[in-house]
Formats: C-alpha cells, sequence, structure tokens
C-alpha cells in the first residue's frame, strides 16, 4: 500500500504555475513530432517520404488544434454538457481541466483531412503515422494524471494499492499507471513493430490502433472509478467505456474497409 504524495505543481513562480500536466501536452508534442517525421521515413519510400516530412511541420500546428477543440468540446459534450450549457465562459478556462481523448481524437482526424486535402496529399498516410506516434502522448499524459492524483481508481485490497488523501482514504487501483502502460507503451510497441518489420496498406495502422486503444480502454475503465457527477450510465458501463466499445466497432469496420478494398483493386 502506497500513499499518494505527489504535488500536481512542477515549478511555482508565484505568479505562474508549471504543471506537470502542462510538461506532459509539452512533451509529447515535441517527442511525437521530432519520431513522427523519423517514422515516416520507414512507412514510405523515400521519394514520397521527402514530401510528407516537408509538409509535417504544418500538420503538427492543426493536430494541435484538433487535439485542444476537439479534446474540449468532447469533454462538454460527452462529460458535462449540463454544467456548460449554464456556465459558458467556464468552457474557455481550459486550465481547470477538462479534455476528452474520445474528442480529441476526432479533432485529430478532422485536422488531419483538412490539412491533407489542402495539400493534395493522402491522409491516410498521416493517420497511420500519428497513430503509432500518439501513445507517446497518451503514456505522458496519464503519468501526469496520476500526478494529479485524478482519474483514479475504484476500490482495492491489492498490495499495489494507492491511498489518494487528497479523496479519501480508501485503498484504490493506481488505474492511470495500468492505462499509461496498455494505452502508451504497449500500444506504441505493437504499432511501431508493425511498421517497421511489415510493409502495410495506408489505413492498416489507423484501424489497428481504434481496435487496441477501444479494447485496452474497455479493460482500464474496469479499474476506474467513473466520473462523480455521472456515474455508470448504463449497468456497470461508464461513458468512456461506451465510447470505447463505439471506437472499436468502427475500427473494426475501418480496418474490414481497407482490406475490402485492397482484395478488388
Amino acid at each position: 500500500m502506497i500513499v499518494h504524495n505527489f504535488d500536481p505543481v512542477f515549478i511555482d513562480f508565484g505568479i505562474i504555475e508549471i504543471r506537470w500536466y502542462s510538461l506532459a501536452y509539452i512533451f509529447g508534442i515535441l517527442i511525437g513530432w521530432l519520431y513522427g517525421k523519423r517514422l515516416l521515413k520507414k512507412q514510405l519510400e523515400k521519394k514520397l517520404s521527402d514530401l510528407y516530412v516537408l509538409k509535417y511541420d504544418d500538420l503538427v500546428t492543426y493536430i494541435i488544434i484538433g487535439v485542444i477543440l476537439g479534446g474540449r468540446l468532447g469533454y462538454i459534450l460527452f462529460y458535462n454538457f449540463d454544467f456548460y450549457l449554464g456556465n459558458f465562459f467556464e468552457i474557455f478556462k481550459i486550465w481547470k481541466g477538462g479534455m476528452s481523448f474520445h474528442g480529441g481524437l476526432i479533432g485529430v482526424a478532422i485536422s488531419i483531412i483538412l490539412f491533407s486535402k489542402k495539400n493534395n496529399l493522402k491522409h491516410y498516410i498521416y493517420f497511420d503515422n500519428i497513430s503509432a506516434v500518439a501513445p507517446i502522448g497518451l503514456l505522458l499524459g496519464r503519468i501526469s494524471n496520476f500526478i494529479n492524483g485524478e482519474l483514479y481508481g475504484i476500490e482495492t485490497q491489492k498490495p499495489w494499492g494507492i491511498i489518494f488523501p487528497k479523496i479519501d482514504n480508501l485503498v484504490r487501483h493506481p488505474s492511470q499507471i495500468y492505462e499509461a502502460l496498455l494505452e502508451g507503451l504497449i500500444l506504441f510497441i505493437i504499432l511501431n513493430l508493425i511498421i517497421l518489420f511489415r510493409k502495410n496498406k495506408p489505413g492498416i495502422i489507423s484501424g489497428i490502433f481504434l481496435i487496441l486503444y477501444g479494447s485496452f480502454r474497455v479493460i482500464c475503465e474496469k479499474f476506474r472509478e467513473p466520473d462523480s457527477h455521472i456515474g455508470y450510465i448504463f449497468q456497470n458501463y461508464s461513458v468512456g467505456t461506451l465510447l470505447s466499445f463505439g471506437m472499436i466497432l468502427f475500427g473494426v469496420l475501418f480496418l474490414v474497409g481497407i482490406i475490402y478494398a485492397k482484395e478488388n483493386r
């Protein structure tokens, strides 16, 4: 049994604070940016990869906007619509927290499609690249969730259970760490091994990402305390679980569509 006593603030300058959560976003984007450009060279032949790498820096700007807008709007719509309906200006106070992965995913997908159309590029190539890079940010983000003492797990008697004293005195699953390992580290390893050791049609990696992330999230949600203002939506299923089921279904249909198109070319 471990008592959580981490400070969510990395450095406090008095007039401004630098939080671990902010650093997770910053380093997630920077590391993903650099690694993503290198990974494109593994995905594509040199002549084609040079073209996509050349546009990558501009793409990252689109993705940052997609993550922020999609993540925020997703949280408002999926998790706390009634509150923001009555407190409109709270929508803009992102520093208070309130971001949705599923919303961010939709935002990123839209931003990639818009960018690719504008530059006459194939969005499936960027889909696959970002899918393989995204677990880096997910890993860092979930670790920062743990440091913040948020998105904690349900009660447990396991010896690795954590007490979050700012919440209560119950011993809980460190569900943030489960998510960091499954949605971050393991997902990263699987997707990147597939890219490095197998030639894939554009879109395959994206479909696998949707299915695996959704599956890992469903598993982790079983150990995670649901949002206090929502609880379980249907029997013992949380909002995150239901959204992940939808993600898995869409991933299967997406992957089948890619494979079917390949077989009938």
